[in-house]
């Protein structure tokens, strides 16, 4: 069976779309987020949308193999929030094991099924690894610039243990994604390494970075050729950019980076920007116009959607991604193979 190393030299990949978006749809009560096992527990657990993958086990089935079925050929494990710091909120620091775990076994049993029904197309499972709701770089209080709500290594500590139960739960490759402070996805990168060593192993590491406005610039203050700079030191599978903006306005920050380096590069951008309340009008149709425009300058490798993308973005998204070639990355141009990449 080919692995995601092989098939992003064959072609360009395609991410699937938002998990939040797709839940939503099920309108989960409070009693549906707790279950049975969680009946009794002493605070509420609406939102906490990781806690699905172990009392609404089959809605988060449906929904991977929805995004499979719509031309995906990676979905992402529903970890977003899974760490011991996001998971504070709930207080269900001890669960966060069997989340990352339950989730990436949830979403490998689905990527198999797919692989065996089409074996020319192998489908892979990415270990979503969200950046936390603290920032290690900045300081919450106007009044104590130099407070940190975390450190690095509380950041380190508790990505690391997500990190052990998504290898566990048996993903293919690790996304750092909606990367708002580097200084956190360092320690993210930094758990992932030590692991790697410690198991003797190599996975692919994605890495996705936000663009927060228009200032084109990363909460934590970085351009995106900075962030690409600050993490060039890790060897990425693909960087690029998630969330917050359209695919329009994503665009120039992934022409910032594409030809500075030998990474392959990724987007999964949002169904355009929020309406007044809050929702994704974005089309199918109209986010694929946009999304074109990345291939016809030969810009990605990865492209997938992120806050209001559904299945049918991704259909859209794989049936323009499969007109295009993918993009040539870590090429060494004095060498006489159509496909010189160094080992990646």
């Amino acid at each position: 069976m080919s692995n995601i190393k092989q098939a992003i030299l064959e072609r360009i990949l395609v991410l699937d779309g938002a998990m939040g978006t797709m839940l939503q749809r099920y309108k989960f009560t409070e009693e549906d987020f707790r279950g049975e096992r969680f009946k009794d527990y002493p605070i509420p657990l609406q939102g906490n949308n990781d806690l699905l993958s172990i009392t609404q086990p089959e809605a988060i089935k449906s929904i991977h193999a929805k995004y499979f079925e719509a031309g995906a050929d990676i979905v992402e494990t529903n970890t977003f929030s899974g760490t011991t710091i996001a998971m504070a909120d709930y207080q269900m620091e001890d669960l966060v094991y069997e989340l990352n775990y339950q989730s990436a076994k949830l979403a490998k049993e689905v990527a198999d099924e797919f692989s065996l029904k089409e074996p020319q197309k192998p489908r892979f499972v990415a270990g979503s690894m969200g950046p936390t709701n603290r920032t290690a770089s900045m300081s919450p209080d106007v009044n104590d610039p130099g407070y940190r709500a975390v450190t690095f290594e509380d950041l380190r500590s508790a990505y690391k243990q997500q990190v052990e139960a998504l290898l566990d739960g048996g993903v293919d490759v690790l996304l750092v994604e909606t990367v708002f402070d580097t200084l956190n996805a360092k320690a993210a990168l930094f758990a992932i390494e030590e692991v790697k060593e410690e198991r003797n192993i190599d996975i692919p590491i994605m890495l996705s970075g936000t663009i927060t406005d228009a200032s084109g610039r990363t909460l934590s203050g970085q351009t995106a050729e900075a962030f690409l700079i600050s993490v060039s030191h890790i060897p990425l599978l693909s960087i690029g950019f998630n969330c917050a903006l359209g695919a329009n306005l994503l665009q120039p920050h992934l022409e910032a980076v594409a030809n500075k380096t030998d990474f392959a590069i990724s987007a999964h951008p949002n169904a355009g920007l929020p309406n007044a309340f809050g929702e994704y009008d974005e089309t199918p149709e109209e986010m694929g116009e946009q999304i074109e425009a990345y291939l016809k300058k030969n810009l990605v490798n990865i492209l997938g959607g992120c806050c209001g993308t559904t299945p049918e973005h991704i259909k859209v998204i794989a049936n323009i991604a499969a007109k295009y070639k993918p993009r040539k990355f870590g090429y060494v141009p004095d060498q006489r193979s159509e496909n010189s990449y160094p080992s990646l």
